[in-house]
């Protein structure tokens, strides 16, 4: 496992890291055989946020013991004093801790104000956090957080999918001393070049993927590409850009900030559902569970509740609609025998 600092904050993290949103899906049990093979495996950084719903918790059961063997990433969602206190307080016990190693703002809608910066150091004093940054889906407002100073590190989205000016953002953060942490890192699930993306972000020394993992073989392809350290050449760049070819344009992200839906429709992978069947193994979502779920885009009250949530601007509402139309076509084939070998 290589490890690294993770700019100035003093901690050291491994480049490969967890990001534990998809345990919330799993069991106790289940995750906490996940958490435990990737600590075996040398990974130290784990990072959750208190939206997650059980995940602090699943953390804290299965590696209690380890408490000063890892990192713990957490955030607030919350924009104000009181609100970032209740949440930490929260935390703080779901992780069955006293101290945060990483304390993050999560994914706000501008700079925090100066009595939430005064209550971050105060609590950074207090020992209470090691270190705080922020997180963003906004490539405008982590310039910003970048150009502030105010952080010590950055989470954004980061792939072989990022552009240039999201390449130079990631470059801006070492040269600040300021740690960049790549979510999304597999674009949510949608990258298939698993190994020559790795290799990208690899070449990257300040960028430190927080991979999404939900099932154990995901977590042993990061882990043996950890012990192999695939290298990034021109073949890795070639088939790369095939990859960027195939997912150009604006997609979902399946970042999950357009929830909760009134009506039930899990639009974090309904609004990307196209993508889903042509680049995984579909029979994952052709299931009886998977067309009740996708039927429920039937009950949308039309509210609109979803649209100013996303982040990448996608309007979810018209979008889970298109994709409902798709999805219904593409069961046609699949009962009648047409679906893609």
């Amino acid at each position: 496992m290589e490890y690294t600092r993770l700019g100035n904050t003093g901690l050291t993290v491994s480049r490969t890291a967890f990001g534990a949103l998809p345990i919330q899906r799993l069991g106790f049990q289940e995750a906490g055989a996940l958490l435990r093979e990737a600590y075996e495996g040398g990974v130290n950084f784990f990072d959750t946020a208190r939206v997650y719903s059980d995940s602090e918790e699943k953390i804290a059961r299965a590696l209690g013991d380890a408490r000063g063997k890892i990192i713990i990433a957490s955030k607030a969602a919350a924009a104000d004093e009181e609100g970032i206190k209740a949440q930490l307080r929260v935390s703080l016990e779901s992780l069955n801790t006293d101290y945060i190693d990483l304390y993050q703002l999560h994914n706000p809608k501008t700079l925090p104000s100066d009595g939430v910066l005064a209550l971050l150091e105060r609590l950074k004093r207090e020992g209470v956090i090691r270190a705080y940054g922020i997180t963003s889906h906004s490539l405008s407002l982590a310039k910003q957080a970048a150009a502030s100073g105010l952080f010590a590190t950055l989470q954004y989205p980061f792939s072989c999918l990022s552009s240039q000016e999201e390449i130079a953002l990631a470059r801006e953060c070492g040269e600040r001393g300021m740690g960049f942490i790549a979510m999304k890192a597999m674009a949510g699930g949608l990258i298939t070049r698993v190994r020559e993306n790795f290799a990208f972000i690899r070449a990257h020394p300040n960028v430190v993927p927080i991979w999404g993992i939900q099932r154990p073989e995901e977590l042993r392809e990061f882990l043996r590409y950890e012990r192999e350290n695939p290298p990034y050449t021109p073949d890795t760049e070639r088939a790369l850009s095939e990859e960027r070819q195939a997912l150009a344009g604006s997609f979902c992200r399946s970042c999950g900030y357009c929830l909760p839906c009134p009506a039930g429709i899990p639009l974090e992978n309904a609004c990307r559902m196209d993508m889903l069947l042509g680049r995984a193994v579909y029979q994952r979502f052709i299931t009886p569970e998977w067309r009740e779920l996708m039927a429920r885009t039937e009950n949308c009250t039309g509210c609109g509740e979803c649209n100013p949530r996303c982040p990448y601007g996608l309007r979810p509402q018209s979008l889970v609609r298109r994709q409902y139309e798709y999805y219904k076509g593409f069961l046609s084939r699949a009962d009648a025998g047409n679906a893609p070998k």
